[in-house]
């Protein structure tokens, strides 16, 4: 089951502070958020689990930005 998770979620899951969080996303290492209000923003579980595990496996950062460009494009298919 896909579930949204929050910002302070991502951070704390992932160890890492709003700036790299937003670095990574401009660099196309992390995804962005989708929004969930008219003030409120959110990823899904199954996007973040599979950056996280590319990181633990070693991924390169090419590696990683080719899973999040996959990931983004997965989101826009399934929204067709």
């Amino acid at each position: 089951m896909i579930t949204l998770l929050k910002k302070p979620t991502i951070l704390k899951a992932c160890g890492i502070s709003k700036s790299t969080l937003h670095n990574r996303i401009n660099d196309g290492l992390f995804t962005p958020p989708v929004s969930i209000g008219a003030r409120a923003v959110a990823w899904p579980s199954n996007e973040i689990e599979s950056i996280v595990s590319a990181i633990i496996e070693g991924k390169t950062n090419d590696e990683i930005k080719l899973l999040v460009k996959s990931l983004i494009e997965s989101r826009q298919k399934g929204a067709a």
